[in-house]
């Protein structure tokens, strides 16, 4: 099913907002919202900006609910729909303000319809060509846009909605899981360290620390099939000659990342601009370790010394202080924080299958290639019921 499409000015009023000046720094200041305040589908109010409006100005540049708020330029055409009757905000010339005319379009529509094509890169191809790239009122009244009837715009929005929902959802659950784990490294790690009963040390004493090699045309040219790590960032298939023990540990240059190696293989190339931590002590474990040091990455960090990128030096690497007690609390220690980690990463899968789900609804429910049922030829909610699961497994398959 094909949709006509209307120019964005024909279903929209679009004003930009009130320019900032030395002016408006004076007499009563009222909050604004500014580029930086809109992000995609929300609005961050923790920071909010103020300058002068008179009442005819306020009259011209308050926001209103169901107004469609468009970054001119910096991430040009980011959006979202103010929904909030209740709170008297306006907005800088920074921002186009899209009101309806009437009832022919959804904003929400409109908004997942800008998403969509600036996933593709769309957008960018409006952008002025001037001293930076920003996305003009004339050009932007001028886009066209599908317009589905009004029934079936309500209906892609509410399931494209449900989506957004499962991943802010999912996103408040990680968050909650990344201070709980934060909580439990503290618990563990830093204030079991204070305990008499564990043992103290440097580095050097529990495991040997070798810098990383650099990848020359030699190695590259090497037809065995071995991995590349660099500052413990994922695996990727690389080409080398250099064999590193299993269950190795990395530290990166800068600090700013610490990795635990654990694969099948024997065989991987750790980068020039990290260190290999292996042949660890009978006293400690491999994994226990490695969360002891994610948990010190901070003081890690402030080891670094040099101008332009800083370092850890290697010596001084050898003679960070480390805490560790028994081998058995050593093991509890990690069943407890592996538990932790991999809810975490699970969440973090699941974030990243709803952000596909949705992308895929997306190109398939806002250019018609799909259609939706509505409500009212629905016969029975048995019947809606299998129009929303059989959604659900094209959203899945197509994701």
């Amino acid at each position: 099913m094909r949709w006509p499409k209307q120019k964005i000015g024909c279903l929209f009023d679009v004003q930009l907002g009130k320019m900032l000046s030395e002016k408006a720094r004076t007499g009563n200041q009222y909050p604004y919202l500014a580029n930086f305040n809109v992000r995609w589908g929300s609005f961050d109010l923790s920071c909010l900006n103020q300058m002068a409006f008179s009442e005819k100005e306020r009259e011209k540049f308050v926001i209103k609910k169901g107004d469609l708020l468009m970054c001119e330029g910096g991430e040009i055409g980011r959006c979202a729909v103010w929904g909030d009757d209740q709170c008297s905000f306006f907005y800088q010339k920074a921002l186009h303000r899209l009101r309806p005319l009437d009832d022919r379009m959804n904003p929400y529509f409109l908004y997942y319809f800008i998403l969509h094509i600036s996933t593709k890169g769309n957008l960018l191809k409006l952008a002025g060509e001037t001293s930076f790239a920003h996305l003009t009122q004339e050009k932007l009244i001028d886009l066209m846009v599908p317009v589905p009837p009004r029934h079936l715009q309500d209906q892609i929005c509410e399931l494209l909605m449900s989506w957004d929902t499962a991943f802010e959802k999912t996103g408040k659950l990680m968050e909650a899981k990344e201070k709980r784990f934060s909580g439990l490294l503290n618990r563990f790690l830093n204030q079991g360290s204070m305990k008499d009963e564990w043992r103290r040390g440097k580095l050097r004493d529990v495991v040997e620390i070798n810098k990383g090699q650099q990848l020359n045309v030699a190695d590259m040219l090497d037809t065995g099939k071995y991995y590349a790590l660099n500052g413990g960032i994922e695996p990727s298939g690389f080409t080398n000659n250099w064999n590193t023990p299993k269950n190795t540990i990395t530290i990166s240059e800068g600090g700013n990342s610490c990795g635990f190696v654990n694969f099948n293989t024997e065989k991987f190339w750790c980068g020039g601009h990290c260190y290999a931590l292996n042949n660890l002590s009978s006293e400690v474990s491999h994994k226990y370790l490695y969360h002891f040091l994610k948990a010190c990455e901070r003081s890690l960090m402030s080891m670094r010394v040099g101008s332009g990128l800083p370092n850890i030096q290697k010596k001084d690497l050898q003679d960070f202080p480390v805490t560790f007690p028994s081998l058995s609390e050593q093991k509890q220690i990690v069943a407890v924080l592996d538990t932790g980690r991999q809810e975490i990463d699970i969440l973090k899968k699941h974030a990243e299958a709803y952000r596909k789900q949705k992308r895929g609804l997306m190109q398939k429910l806002l250019t018609g290639h799909w259609r939706v049922a509505a409500r009212e030829e629905v016969d029975s909610i048995d019947d809606m019921d299998e129009m929303d699961k059989t959604m659900d497994e094209r959203a899945m398959k197509n994701g």
